[in-house]
């Protein structure tokens, strides 16, 4: 599937610099209030927002975000909730992509499901319990829908693993930064670059780095060499601080001073990349 160019993956394409990718747990801290942090990613810079369906049992995240989605799920906050409030985003200009584990598709129905996020025009899934050899009937059902299913790479995994997945991907490749769960770090691996640089010899997907960018100078360090950079539990942390009482619109204000600060970074980066040569994702000839 990888050869197939998708809404998804021509928003990299056309895009001047690396995408910025921040996420937010859908409903926390209540669905209203979820709304406005998504508000507040676009107009502070974002170029797509991961929005995640919270879970009870989401293996692939780290205490901040399983907290805020035992937040959501104690409140009441369902599936359909978090679509309501993706399609009110993308109404409002916002590019969403979904975070969702297995079984809640499985639950609703795939069919049903992807056609509820075509509906409200979300681009992609992110599957992070989902591998490679069990993805094809799900990315069939989504492709039908205009929604592309997100894989996802490791640094641990083989050579022969990141053909099967590069030539299985679609929209965009989540490139784990670390082995383990989702969480704040205070510094990204030195082989991470090498480990991308492996996975381009498979792919001219674009390729989005995750887990663990807790800072804007990590986001410029990775958009040295990524095509996006996604942060997300030092966002969360943010606005669960918010919810204990430091109020949304001091949440909202140190969203938009860390966002329009790895925008800067990550425009750094860019230049940087004009100057050098370097780069990776092959961008449009249009692209300024």
């Amino acid at each position: 599937m990888s050869d197939q160019e998708t809404a998804l993956s021509r928003l990299f394409r056309s895009s001047a610099r690396p995408l910025l990718m921040p996420y937010a747990v859908g409903g926390f801290p209540d669905p209203e209030s979820c709304l406005e942090v998504v508000r507040t990613y676009r107009e502070a810079g974002a170029d797509l927002v991961e929005l995640g369906i919270p879970f009870s049992d989401p293996l692939a995240d780290g205490p901040v975000i399983q907290a805020a989605s035992q937040v959501a799920l104690r409140q009441g906050v369902r599936p359909a909730d978090v679509l309501d409030i993706a399609g009110r985003a993308v109404d409002e200009g916002t590019n969403v992509v979904l975070l969702s584990y297995l079984n809640t598709i499985l639950a609703l129905r795939p069919e049903r499901f992807f056609k509820s996020c075509g509906d409200k025009g979300v681009l992609g899934v992110v599957v992070p319990d989902l591998p490679v050899e069990e993805a094809g009937e799900l990315q069939r059902t989504a492709s039908a829908q205009g929604v592309d299913v997100i894989l996802l790479a490791a640094p641990t995994s083989t050579e022969t693993r990141l053909a099967r997945i590069a030539s299985a991907a679609s929209g965009f490749i989540y490139c784990v930064s670390v082995a383990g769960v989702t969480g704040a770090r205070s510094t990204i691996r030195s082989d991470l670059p090498a480990f991308l640089d492996r996975l381009r010899r498979h792919t001219d997907l674009p390729l989005a780095v995750g887990f663990g960018v807790s800072t804007p100078a990590q986001a410029g360090a990775i958009a040295a060499f990524a095509d996006g950079i996604i942060v997300g539990s030092r966002l969360v942390e943010i606005v669960a601080d918010a919810a204990a009482g430091g109020g949304m619109d001091t949440a909202k204000a140190q969203l938009r001073a860390f966002l329009r600060e790895a925008t800067a970074e990550i425009a750094a980066a860019r230049n940087d990349q004009e100057v050098t040569g370097s780069g990776g994702y092959p961008r449009s000839p249009d692209t300024p």
